[in-house]
């Protein structure tokens, strides 16, 4: 469960990342935050889970753990058990797909052995299961440099797997896709979600993904919540409020071969 409580992130220049924020996610759940406005939140929502982004004020708490306020030692703790898939992938491209989503193992197998490349039988079966679950296994032993940006994202999201994660987050994780690999990379996710009931959150832009993929909805605007409900709820109007204007062709991503409406 994450449970954020009167949670609050102001920066130093004293803009308000979140405002008060009450909100839960039970686990298992698939949820979607939205915001069409730079800076309205969303990156900050996702990124106060993990501790990346510091909450100032109220209480954050994750798998039972109080996250405002922890330190060092606890947030390496917390972190074990949270995935995290960023826009730009993050692999090292110079090495392989293994290596890549063996990384996912360090903070069981520790900085020293890694380097080495010293993982274990099991550590490398479970690296093994979470390229097949992303269907790329038979790049393997290709360079991570050689791959599409999709499939760059889908080694991300298995090395993310390979950490064996409770919770798995992903900040803006098709922005720079396009629409049919778009689709497939939250295919990915939602039969992760669904297959091995991981909780899952993703930032998305993109409404129409948002609808066809998220259980739940979080609309967010200037740090605050301003919709949360499923997407059969979320209609032009609720978006409409969420981002403060009128909806544009850049809010949508086209539609993939083949589908209808």
């Amino acid at each position: 469960m994450i449970e954020f409580s009167d949670a609050s992130v102001t920066y130093p220049n004293g803009v308000k990342g979140l405002d008060g924020i009450d909100l839960t996610i039970p686990e298992g759940q698939f949820v979607v935050v939205v915001v069409g406005l730079s800076g309205a939140g969303k990156s900050t929502l996702v990124r106060t889970i993990n501790g990346l982004v510091p909450v100032t004020g109220g209480q954050l708490m994750v798998n039972g753990a109080t996250v405002s306020g922890a330190k060092r030692r606890k947030l390496r703790a917390l972190r074990s058990d949270i995935g995290m898939i960023f826009q730009s992938f993050n692999l090292v491209g110079r090495t392989s797909v293994m290596n890549n989503v063996l990384m996912g193992r360090l903070h069981a197998t520790g900085t020293i052995a890694s380097s080495l490349g010293l993982y274990s039988k099991a550590d490398k079966e479970l690296a093994f299961t979470a390229l097949e679950r992303v269907g790329i296994v038979e790049k393997a032993w290709t360079r991570a440099a050689q791959l599409s940006g999709g499939q760059q994202q889908r080694v991300a999201i298995a090395r993310a797997l390979a950490q064996d994660p409770r919770i798995m987050l992903a900040d803006e994780p098709v922005a720079s896709l396009d629409p049919p690999t778009a689709n497939q990379v939250m295919r990915d996710l939602e039969r992760i979600n669904k297959d091995l009931g991981i909780t899952t959150v993703v930032n998305l832009h993109f409404l129409d993904l948002a609808r066809r993929y998220g259980q739940r909805i979080i609309g967010m605007r200037s740090g605050k919540v301003v919709f949360d409900g499923t997407g059969e709820e979320a209609d032009d109007a609720v978006f409409e409020r969420i981002y403060g204007r009128s909806l544009t062709a850049e809010d949508v991503i086209a539609k993939e071969p083949g589908t209808i409406a």
